[in-house]
């Protein structure tokens, strides 16, 4: 977002606390794209949020509906009244209800599909047979068709039918009698040629292919790197349903990486800044209490070297440098992992390499940091048993925490759980408790 579309944001944020503002307000806000209007809406506070809602026009209203996160979204539904919902809805084609379909309330929902023409309702039907993180249900059958065995003239004449606001429609989606994807016809390709030639002469047939069971981040990731500006969606038996655009495509994985950002955090990528106290505070809980029990584990593993630690304090100083120390390790390889993850870098046959690879790096780093911690508290304590006694645990929590970073994301996946979500939490916990128990049960050893 350029500098003056943020003022102009800074500028509705500030003039929506003032009523003798509104007509500037509702000037400003017609200024904005449905992009812009959705990050100006989710950065005012649900009181002001609505004031500004209200100034929109419906179309205004619908589209920027589409730009915000889900709670945002929830947020003003739960706002409006059944009947100001009603009449939102009726304004909405069948694309912006698939979206919808989780927040809207069911009457409301109920009521809107009803109304839809019998091609619509076809086509909510087989868009509602996908999960809702497959490409097939957020197919945009807005797209345009062609036979494959039309002539150029009909092509042109097609082309010529778009409307000049139409986004990504460089191109044709070509499909057969039974309604298969056959190939893609760019407009650029039939420039000067004579209208009676078969389009078949200047068709893209090896394009890529969006399967509808596909992961909406595994099909939005094709097309970004396809070269096209939209790519076909089709079913199992490769029959189109639809097409993703390469905005759609680029827009999925922002709020996919943004999701990944904050799930390291506990935090849901969906969460209205806003929002009520009561309903972040649920949100939150739950990971609050995961880090709890893991917190005790470590506390509990402590406990059982409370001899030890009454009688060389020095161990009690020392172990939060273990603890650090084998949780920033962890943390650097989790985060290249989750990343080699993500951009399907990782496979069965690298796997023992990465493996290997992240072993050496901390079993070199831990050696070096080992020996400045060991001269470190040699110094400090004028004990070298204590110094050994760090310094060993800290090779080993560094070489556990390099194993742990890799393998406990790869696992996580393969029991389809986000490693994002868990795997920070997972991670801290063994090098904490492994960390203090290696640490505490040396000084043990070595100690007494």
């Amino acid at each position: 977002m350029h500098e003056s579309q943020l003022l102009d944001i800074e500028e509705i944020v500030r003039d929506s606390f003032d009523e003798d503002e509104a007509g500037h307000l509702a000037e400003r806000l017609n200024q904005l794209e449905p992009e812009e209007l959705a990050v100006a809406l989710e950065s005012l506070p649900l009181e002001q949020r609505m004031q500004a809602w209200h100034q929109l026009e419906l179309e205004q209203q619908i589209q920027t509906l589409h730009h915000m996160r889900e709670d945002a979204r929830q947020n003003i539904f739960d706002r409006l009244a059944d009947e100001e919902l009603s009449v939102l809805v009726d304004g909405m084609d069948v694309d912006d209800l698939i979206e919808l379909l989780d927040e809207l309330p069911s009457a409301v929902y109920q009521a809107a599909c009803s109304k839809l023409d019998a091609d619509d309702k076809r086509w909510l039907a087989t868009a509602l047979a996908y999960d809702d993180d497959q490409c097939g249900r957020y197919a945009d059958h807005d797209v345009l068709t062609i036979r494959n065995n039309s002539k150029v003239r009909d092509a042109v004449r097609m082309f010529r039918k778009l409307h000049e606001d139409a986004e990504y429609q460089d191109s044709l989606m070509v499909v057969d009698r039974t309604g298969r994807f056959f190939g893609l016809l760019s407009g650029t390709r039939l420039l000067g040629q004579p209208s009676h030639l078969p389009i078949v002469e200047f068709i893209d047939e090896e394009v890529p292919q969006v399967q509808g069971e596909m992961h909406l981040d595994e099909g939005s990731d094709l097309v970004a790197r396809s070269g096209y500006t939209a790519l076909p969606v089709v079913d199992s038996e490769g029959k189109l349903l639809g097409r993703m655009s390469i905005g759609e495509a680029l827009e999925n994985l922002r709020r996919s990486l943004e999701g990944q950002f904050m799930h390291t955090a506990g935090l849901d990528e969906n969460e209205d800044l806003f929002a009520p106290v009561i309903q972040s505070a649920k949100s939150r809980a739950i990971w609050l209490g995961i880090n709890l029990l893991t917190a005790f584990l470590a506390a509990w593993t402590i406990g059982l070297f409370e001899a030890t630690l009454q009688q060389v304090v020095a161990l009690a100083v020392l172990m939060p440098i273990v603890a650090s120390m084998g949780g920033i390790a962890g943390s650097q390889t989790l985060t290249l992992i989750i990343r080699g993850l993500a951009l399907g870098q990782i496979t069965h046959q690298t796997y023992f390499t990465l493996l290997r690879k992240e072993l050496g790096v901390g079993l070199i780093n831990g050696v070096i940091w080992a020996l400045v911690i060991f001269a470190v508290t040699w110094l400090w304590f004028g004990d070298a048993i204590i110094g050994a006694v760090i310094a060993m645990a800290i090779v080993i929590n560094i070489l556990v925490a390099a194993f742990s970073g890799v393998v406990i994301p790869i696992w996580l996946e393969k029991f389809k759980i986000d490693p994002a979500l868990s795997g920070s939490v997972i991670l801290t916990t063994v090098t904490d408790v492994i960390g203090f128990f290696v640490f505490l049960g040396l000084g043990s050893l070595l100690l007494l």
